[in-house]
């Protein structure tokens, strides 16, 4: 993506020089002795069976300027803890790992229900919501930054591109959000191609100009699970317990901090990791649930700018966005064919049936119950119980020495 772009007020920092890693890693540095940074690792205990944790450690281990690093284990029993806390030890950063099926965890997520904080979905949101609050309540990183676990391509430049432009002091950016090229043989980034790019241009189309569509549009990759933000910011958002994680995060940036706080970054040549399967015949899982969900996530984001939806609306809109998928098929075979990249045309397009049928179920959930759930902000769970930062922060503190003693 080597051009000079700019899309809107959404700042583009682009890749152009490939060499500059250690600059970027001195400066930031320089940086983190102000503003230390921390880095958030989401990740469930099957990926330590995989070849990409082992990888991503091992390159972590020469970000010398990340101060702590957060992992928030899932789907762990106590052994599997201990497995992957054994990984961990290996970083020279300081390190704290928050085993969220361990009793200490389980103890804080009851006291958070019984005050009427929504945390039963467990995944991806609530484990980097968890994380960010633990962060929050330590007070010692300003930065926060968070990626998926998953990455077959990882090098640590992809790293020190997304902190750079939070932790620069000068910049002014509250939130950056990474993208990058999709490809491996073939064109990936199917969710993001053909069903949030031309969802988001339909809806400026049936509903009109929108100032949130318009920040949205301004991503070259919404849907990207590396962003960095401020303390600050991580402090006031809510976040999505479901696929509309990424989504949820955006309208949550738009609503607090507006696009000239924002910026995209790109972060590295090319980037992959594990894939969904599509589930067509199961909307509880797969590519399929994820349309639901960002599909759901997007219509409340606008629902809470004031935009009121109705049947013929979401009629209207299932049609236009079949037609701008469809178009965008044909724009991606030929992006395919001039680069030398395998496509299958009719595998494209009966994606995009899944996905026009993704969208139909999002509109008619969300207008069974608007409300999509989102786990309030740590600004909330202060008001609610205003010890539970002190809790939490202890209970991890205190696992990581019980765990290193044994």
């Amino acid at each position: 993506m080597a051009d000079l772009h700019q899309a809107h007020d959404v700042a583009t920092l682009h890749r152009l020089d490939t060499g500059n890693l250690e600059r970027l890693e001195q400066e930031l540095e320089g940086f983190g002795r102000r503003r230390p940074i921390g880095l958030v690792l989401p990740c469930l205990f099957d990926e330590f069976s995989r070849p990409a944790i082992r990888h991503i450690l091992e390159e972590l281990r020469h970000a010398r300027y990340v101060d702590t690093v957060v992992l928030s284990l899932g789907r762990a029993n106590e052994e599997e803890m201990l497995i992957a806390r054994r990984a961990l030890g290996k970083l020279p950063q300081r390190v704290r790992l928050i085993w969220n099926d361990g009793p200490g965890m389980q103890a804080l997520y009851t006291e958070l229900r019984e005050h009427g904080v929504p945390v039963d979905q467990d995944g991806k949101g609530r484990s980097c919501w968890i994380s960010y609050g633990y962060l929050i309540a330590d007070r010692r990183c300003d930065v926060i930054a968070s990626h998926d676990c998953d990455i077959t391509t990882y090098t640590r430049e992809l790293l020190a591109r997304l902190c750079y432009p939070v932790a620069h002091p000068r910049f002014g950016f509250e939130f950056a959000k990474g993208y990058y090229a999709r490809f491996n043989g073939t064109l990936n980034g199917r969710v993001t191609r053909l069903f949030v790019s031309p969802l988001v241009r339909s809806l400026q189309r049936v509903v009109g100009p929108q100032p949130f569509l318009e920040f949205l549009d301004g991503f070259r990759y919404p849907l990207s699970g590396e962003f960095a933000m401020t303390s600050a910011v991580a402090r006031g958002n809510r976040i999505p317990a479901t696929w509309g994680l990424e989504m949820g995060v955006l309208a949550e940036v738009f609503r607090s901090r507006g696009a000239r706080r924002a910026c995209q970054t790109e972060l590295c040549a090319v980037y992959d990791h594990k894939h969904q399967s599509l589930s067509a015949d199961d909307a509880e899982k797969g590519l399929l649930k994820m349309c639901v969900d960002i599909g759901r996530t997007l219509l409340r984001a606008l629902a809470s700018e004031g935009v009121v939806f109705g049947e013929g609306v979401f009629r209207t809109l299932g049609v236009h966005y079949t037609r701008l998928a469809e178009d965008a098929v044909s724009a991606f075979e030929a992006d395919a064919a001039i680069n030398g990249l395998g496509f299958d045309r009719h595998e494209e397009e009966t994606m995009v049936g899944v996905f026009a049928r993704g969208l139909d179920l999002a509109c008619a959930r969300f207008g069974e119950s608007p409300a999509t759930p989102l786990i309030p902000s740590w600004e909330r769970v202060h008001a609610a119980i205003p010890g539970f930062l002190d809790q939490l922060r202890d209970v991890v503190d205190g696992e990581c020495v019980a765990t290193a003693a044994a």
